[in-house]
């Protein structure tokens, strides 16, 4: 599927942990959009280094240096 612009979109599931094309479940499990099935793979790791350089960059503005 796509987005409707032509281009297709790839999308992890999180409850069945396959690659979808395309939205096809509910967005309650769905991360993406991906533009390829090996990024949207790797969506869990992904989320996990983009989530530690938001802790990072909080502790950073915030003054806390631990």
């Amino acid at each position: 599927m796509s987005d409707g612009e032509g281009k297709t979109e790839y999308f992890f599931n999180t409850s069945t942990k396959m690659v979808e094309k395309g939205r096809q479940s509910s967005w309650e499990h769905l991360m993406g959009p991906y533009d390829s099935p090996e990024e949207a793979e790797n969506a869990m790791e992904i989320a996990k280094k983009r989530s530690q350089a938001w802790d990072d960059d909080d502790k950073s503005w915030g003054g806390d240096e631990d």
